[in-house]
């Protein structure tokens, strides 16, 4: 026997309706939405348009994040590896991953986010494996930076983008 009652499910039924009807006939005030829409208790980091003055407290968090999740998680070295914010790419996705999991985690959760943060890091853990699948060797101060400088055929841009613009 479940010890579930179908007096029990009656009584769950007429607080379900009763919860409904309240809800149809009060609309709820969500109060000035001209302000920001992040998730509470999270917001995401844009490093490219960072202030300097945030990017000292945001690369701390963001470190001690890292350094919870590789230990929580047991992630490989050769996955994320000790230098990893030596490593644009890497720093995207650790600090979107870190983002998600604080809004998963928000107390504010109907709890279903720390499911759907487990399947966001199911979806990652391959691209950061496949990014580094033998682990950093330390070179990366002697890789050269991708330019853009002197590589954009400056005129077959503007005809491309102004016949994307004729469109």
């Amino acid at each position: 026997m479940s010890g579930y009652e179908p007096d029990e499910e009656a009584e769950s039924d007429a607080r379900l309706a009763a919860e409904l009807s309240y809800a149809s006939t009060h609309p709820l005030d969500y109060g000035d939405r001209d302000g920001p829409s992040d998730p509470i208790g999270a917001h995401a980091v844009n490093w490219r348009t960072l202030a300097p003055e945030e990017a000292a407290e945001e690369w701390v968090e963001l470190r001690e994040w890292v350094e919870w999740f590789t230990v929580r998680y047991n992630i490989a070295q050769s996955t994320i590896p000790n230098c990893w914010w030596q490593h644009g790419h890497l720093v995207e996705e650790l600090s979107a991953l870190h983002t998600a999991r604080v809004a998963a985690f928000d107390p504010s959760d109907t709890g279903y986010g720390p499911i759907s943060w487990h399947e966001r890091l199911a979806s990652a853990l391959p691209r950061l494996t496949r990014a580094y699948g033998g682990g950093c060797g330390g070179s990366h101060h002697n890789l050269p930076s991708r330019s853009w400088a002197d590589v954009t055929d400056e005129t077959a841009w503007t005809t491309w983008l102004a016949r994307m613009q004729a469109q």
